[in-house]
């Protein structure tokens, strides 16, 4: 201390520095802390700010879109509904589709009759036909009502809806092939004829279906289509334009040995038109065909001819060496893992063939198929097929079998009609199918064969393998069915077209859709076994509860 002071008091000026330092160095600190507060404030402020203003434009957003901006309007779908006609007759065609882009699947279909309902006042003088005559309808799938109604022609050989491009519409289109020989393009969306075109088929002909859309081969922007008219042993091919109906090049023929009937195999970058008869099978590529209607080679990707399959091909007649025996009954396309096979069925056996190499995959004994094969889902993501043969008078067996090895996983044994309708398939959120099918199941020695057989729709799912809903019974003739998701993922129904057909006498012509847990919870619960593992409310609540799913 001492020594301090006595240095304060030697030197006075330098302590006054000092001080004077210290002084001005806690200023500056002052005025950096001062700086830095008031830079923290206005950041702050800015954030305070800039948090209100976003809370505010997320409550206008709210608000517009919950009170001013209004939500669209979700159709209200019937769970059943009829459309009438009276003095008329069916044609066996039904068509799903989505016609006044309502998000809701529709019904189109063709009737014969002097006049259309009366929803349109239509005529066939309206289109220069003679009375009656086939008129194409589409009818609302929400609660019936007609969209529109046309007269198309006097006789409807053939109808295909859905068509894209046709007629070079941004809408699909229907073609409809009537007698005498005419191919009528129509809107989807309005029913009106986007073009009408005649042709010369010849005398006693019959339409090879389905028609078959191929890749734009006149460079129009549209893509064509390509029938196929069978006449005793010769099959004729037109190709027709499909933005204006006129046709492409000349008629091909085609030599066969029978009654044939047609499948079309997409292959990687080739089509094949696969042509049965009951005892030989022919093979067409796409480019065989264009050149003997046109005579011209065109390039196009999709007109090539796959090397492996034009080795099976004899280049003469174009009989395709598939399998050693013919008896051909049916022909189906079944999707494979990379590209689709094929399923040859014939009077004894189903067999899988690979379509890359054309070697068999696996043979199933079944004889007398008497319908084409349908597709759906026994176990989840796994494809089955479902075959329906003959095994007696009015009787019938359903098989599902196993695509991929051939096993069939669940059969049934019904009465049946011979006109019955095929069965038919849902999909299921559980990634299996709702199977349809239409028959008379009778217990095991309660059979009865003394009478026709009843004509009652069955419901069969997977998760009860011993249990069949009874749905419904119908006692009228019924010209087609289908059934259908009428919204993504929900609203499952099924439509029926009863009536004459047109070889009858015309009469009361009923379109009925109805929607499947209407029936489900009315249904009749069949044990197949005598082991009952829930009670019968139980299975009809479970099964009503199911949910469905668009693929």
């Amino acid at each position: 201390m001492d020594n301090k002071d006595s240095e304060a008091e030697i030197h006075p000026l330098k302590t006054e520095d000092v001080k004077a330092q210290e002084n001005h160095e806690n200023s500056v600190e002052r005025r950096i802390v001062s700086k830095q507060s008031s830079r923290l404030s206005r950041l702050s402020r800015w954030r305070t700010a800039a948090f209100f203003i976003s809370l505010f434009l997320c409550l206008i957003i709210v608000f517009a879109f919950s009170f001013i901006i209004p939500c669209p309007e979700r159709p209200v779908s019937e769970r059943t509904w009829f459309r009438n006609y009276d003095n008329a007759v069916a044609y066996q065609f039904l068509a799903i589709e989505d016609v006044n882009e309502d998000k809701v699947q529709d019904v189109l279909f063709a009737f014969k009759a002097n006049n259309g309902s009366s929803s349109f006042n239509r005529s066939c003088l309206d289109e220069g036909l003679p009375s009656p005559c086939a008129f194409i309808a589409a009818v609302s799938g929400t609660n019936g009502r007609a969209l529109w109604e046309r007269p198309a022609a006097e006789e409807v050989e053939w109808m295909e809806c859905g068509i894209k491009q046709l007629g070079g519409a941004e809408a699909p289109g229907c073609l409809v092939v009537g007698k005498p020989v005419s191919l009528t393009a129509v809107d989807l969306r309005t029913g009106k004829v986007q073009w009408r075109q005649s042709s010369d088929f010849g005398a006693n002909y019959t339409v090879l279906t389905p028609v078959s859309v191929i890749p734009d081969v006149d460079s129009d922007g549209v893509q064509d289509l390509i029938i196929f008219i069978a006449t005793g042993d010769k099959i004729k091919t037109f190709i027709h334009s499909g933005k204006n109906g006129k046709q492409i090049g000349s008629t091909g023929s085609l030599n066969v040995d029978g009654k044939a009937r047609y499948i079309r195999l997409n292959l990687d970058s080739s089509s094949y038109f696969l042509f049965y008869t009951k005892n030989s099978l022919y093979a067409y590529s796409l480019k065989d065909l264009y050149s003997a209607a046109t005579g011209m080679e065109i390039k196009l990707p999709s007109l090539e001819q796959d090397p492996q399959w034009e080795k099976n091909i004899d280049s003469t007649v174009h009989r395709l060496s598939l399998l050693s025996s013919g008896d051909f009954r049916y022909l189906a396309k079944i999707p494979g893992r990379s590209r689709e096979n094929i399923l040859v069925v014939n009077s004894e056996m189903a067999t899988l063939i690979n379509a890359q190499n054309l070697q068999t995959l696996w043979t199933l004994n079944v004889s007398h198929v008497v319908r084409e094969p349908l597709l759906g889902y026994y176990k989840p993501d796994v494809l089955g097929i479902i075959l329906e043969s003959e095994i007696g008078p009015n009787r019938k067996k359903v098989m599902i079998v196993e695509s991929g090895s051939g096993a069939v996983q669940w059969d049934l044994k019904l009465n049946s009609r011979a006109e019955s309708p095929g069965p038919a398939t849902l999909s299921t959120a559980d990634h299996r199918s709702a199977f349809l099918i239409w028959g008379e199941y009778q217990a095991a020695g309660n059979e009865t064969r003394s009478r026709a057989p009843l004509q009652k729709l069955y419901l069969f799912h997977p998760s009860y393998t011993n249990v069949l809903l009874e749905l419904r019974n119908s006692t009228d003739q019924i010209i087609a069915f289908n059934a259908t998701l009428f919204e993504r993922s929900r609203h499952a129904c099924y439509v029926l077209l009863r009536g004459p057909q047109p070889s009858e006498e015309p009469g009361s012509v009923s379109l009925m859709k109805r929607k499947l847990k209407e029936d489900v919870s009315e249904s009749r619960v069949i044990w197949l076994s005598q082991v009952a593992v829930d009670s019968e409310q139980y299975v009809r609540d479970r099964l009503y509860r199911m949910r469905f799913h668009s693929r």
